[in-house]
């Protein structure tokens, strides 16, 4: 069972956290992590391209010249995609790139990313998220407090997800703020470091049990 040390916004160690060894613990599966950031990527796109086929491009509405007599190929419209200004031929459309995943993939997608972070010391635990008032300078000494150097996210309760906390955080550079129950895999693994609250261990060992 993995053994981290809780801390306390100032930095210092409050108590050892137990993490769950089937969620925190796990050989991470590298494919599955592959497969889940590739969904969450895939549904991110907004498929907004679009062209124009001969039935939507303008003009054309004539035939240019008569079928027969004229010694020339037969043609029916100006627009006829082998015109210049014609219409395109199997052009993108817009679509939704998104595709689905099993629940049990995407959990364990999410169970292997924790497990990585926990294995290679990159995660922090801290026992509670709280801010007064809006400060920058109150998020940055608490990132410094806990050692949180470089690209971090902060994973939370949605309880401790307050107006103060997200005003804090969000004009800092490499810093994202996000609930635990909206943190994706693909967020996880873009940030160097993750900081979760006990309240964010404890909704993890719930949901992904």
């Amino acid at each position: 069972m993995p053994v981290i040390a809780l801390l306390n916004q100032a930095g210092e160690k409050v108590s050892d956290l137990n993490l769950n060894e089937e969620i925190f613990g796990i050989e991470p599966n590298k494919q599955v992590v592959y497969d889940v950031v590739n969904c969450q990527r895939a549904a991110m796109r907004q498929g907004t391209h679009d062209v124009k086929n001969r039935s939507e491009v303008r003009g054309g509405g004539r035939k240019p010249w008569r079928q027969k007599g004229t010694g020339r190929a037969r043609q029916g419209s100006i627009r006829a995609p082998q015109w210049r200004g014609g219409g395109v031929v199997f052009g993108p459309t817009p679509r939704s790139y998104a595709f689905k995943l099993n629940k049990k993939v995407k959990q364990l997608g999410l169970k292997s990313t924790l497990s990585f972070k926990v294995q290679n010391e990159k995660l922090i635990a801290v026992d509670t998220l709280v801010f007064d008032s809006v400060k920058t300078k109150n998020f940055l000494q608490f990132l410094t407090n806990v050692k949180a150097e470089g690209k971090t996210i902060v994973v939370c309760s949605k309880e401790e997800l307050t107006e103060n906390a997200i005003n804090s955080a969000r004009n800092i550079a490499n810093v994202f703020l996000t609930s635990c129950d909206n943190a994706s895999v693909y967020e996880i693994l873009c940030f160097d470091k993750l900081v979760v609250t006990k309240a964010a261990v404890s909704y993890y060992e719930e949901v992904l049990k």
